[in-house]
């Protein structure tokens, strides 16, 4: 249990990294700057944690399909980014591939 919770810390540090990223605006702006270099650290500090327990490919998987849905959500709520029916398509698929990895791969076994 402890490793999901690991993993949903290095989810939430990421994507707080990567929208603070954005508001740093090329790392010009020191404190969005360094937020986003305090919750990377963070992020690949509990995704080291998390990879003590559960396969690297699964880890990575969740961690990387979730932060781009919740990225894509983000950016779209909050920027103003528009998320057109391919690009919804394509999040819809990083899901699918997620969820397949999990229930049905054998990779998922630890």
């Amino acid at each position: 249990m402890m490793n999901y919770l690991y993993l949903t810390g290095a989810i939430v540090a990421e994507v707080i990294g990567t929208s603070f990223m954005k508001q740093s605006e090329g790392f010009t702006k020191p404190v969005p700057s360094v937020i986003t270099a305090i919750a990377y650290v963070i992020a690949f500090y509990f995704l080291s944690q998390t990879l003590k327990t559960i396969p690297t490919g699964i880890a990575y998987a969740i961690w990387s399909g979730s932060g781009i849905v919740l990225i894509a959500a983000i950016a779209w709520i909050f920027q103003g980014q528009k998320l057109d029916a391919p690009a919804l398509l394509g999040i819809g698929l990083i899901v699918a591939g997620v969820v397949v990895m999990n229930v049905f791969s054998k990779a998922a076994t630890h």
